[in-house]
């Protein structure tokens, strides 16, 4: 076998794994490859060797490797560049400090701050994490994303950052369901003491969401209520200059009927 056909079929392997995909085995990798069982349980092998794929029994997952190896593709560096002017729109019109977040795991990741003069001490930095329940932007990703995405949070727990957080999976999606049908999330010093924040998703072409604006300040001068139309009119705008389509959250549709949870979570809204 040549290093080059080799290198296809390890391509082939890895590219077979689907953002809704945790653990495949060798026969599903088989079956989407076309390549013999054998040559895939030994790329398998091969790449779990590498910390390219991470082994569960006899069934693989993508490595943390493979996931540091792709943060240095600029995505953040595109998406960042893309959301400054609305940043900045958005800045003026709230005079509060704002936010770029994405999601990585169970955590929001902060690619941007514009901070406001004299606004509070938020508990965030460009690069810092928080739990993506305990934050307005963390919930206006996870409304948006698949379920196997929140499944994942509520399998990590909800750490109360605060004493405000939401600690109970009901209460989480019961609010995600609320956030799906009015397009904004709300943090009510749930990140921080004194803290709140309104914020919304920025979707892409298909309606996959990438992250999300916030506006953030004190409990004691900022009414979420106020400035939650400023935020969700810019991730608006963010979204179609990103290229999103005249039907954005078709996506987050289709997913809506296994967010479904009778006595939990409300049914199924009719998106825009």
């Amino acid at each position: 076998m040549s290093s080059d056909s080799y290198l296809h079929r390890v391509v082939r392997v890895l590219s077979a794994f689907r953002p809704e995909d945790d653990v495949l085995g060798p026969s599903e990798l088989a079956r989407r490859t076309g390549l013999p069982k054998s040559t895939v349980h030994r790329i398998m092998h091969a790449l779990a060797d590498e910390g390219l794929l991470e082994r569960s029994g006899q069934e693989a997952r993508l490595g943390l490797r493979l996931f540091e190896i792709g943060q240095r593709v600029p995505r953040r560096r595109v998406l960042r560049d893309a959301a400054l002017p609305y940043m900045a729109d958005l800045w003026e019109a709230t005079r509060q400090t704002i936010h770029l977040a994405v999601l990585e795991g169970t955590e929001v990741v902060d690619v941007e701050i514009l901070h406001a003069p004299g606004g509070p001490d938020v508990p965030s930095r460009v690069g810092g994490r928080l739990p993506a329940h305990a934050t307005g932007a963390g919930k206006a990703i996870l409304a948006f994303s698949p379920p196997e995405v929140v499944q994942r949070v509520l399998e990590n727990g909800l750490p109360r950052v605060s004493g405000r957080a939401v600690a109970a999976p009901a209460t989480l999606l019961r609010e995600l369901a609320r956030i799906r049908r009015e397009g904004v999330a709300c943090d009510r010093e749930e990140s921080a003491p004194g803290i709140v924040c309104a914020a919304a998703p920025v979707l892409g072409r298909d309606g996959e969401v990438l992250g999300a604006l916030s506006a953030s300040g004190r409990s004691t001068r900022t009414r979420v209520e106020r400035i939650a139309p400023a935020v969700h009119t810019a991730a608006l705008a963010l979204s179609r200059a990103l290229g999103r389509r005249d039907r954005p959250y078709h996506t987050a549709q289709r997913a809506l009927a296994a967010w479904y949870v009778p006595g939990v979570a409300e049914g199924p809204p009719d998106l825009p």
